[in-house]
């Protein structure tokens, strides 16, 4: 950190308040913690829940629908009068 404030030979007294600094960062990230046990997965989950659940009811049943058609047709086999996809790569 101290290279990145450019800080190579920091005094004493900019010693001192870094020192400050970051005693004061670690209480408040300790206080933070114990105060509230959830963690960053708990909350990009109750973030995302909804905006999945969104996605699945208005994608979902198109997507089914699709690839059990493919399925279907996977298992039919080509129709007599269509050549197989394959076919018409070369």
């Amino acid at each position: 950190m101290r290279k990145a404030l450019g800080m190579h030979n920091p005094s004493l007294e900019q010693r001192r308040q870094l020192k400050t600094a970051h005693s004061a960062w670690d209480a408040l990230a300790q206080s933070v913690l114990a105060e509230n046990v959830r963690t960053l997965q708990d909350l990009v989950q109750e973030m995302l829940r909804p905006m999945l659940r969104s996605w699945l009811h208005d994608n979902l049943p198109t997507l089914v629908e699709r690839l059990v058609r493919a399925e279907i047709e996977r298992l039919a086999g080509p129709k007599p009068h269509e050549p197989e996809k394959r076919d018409l790569l070369f």
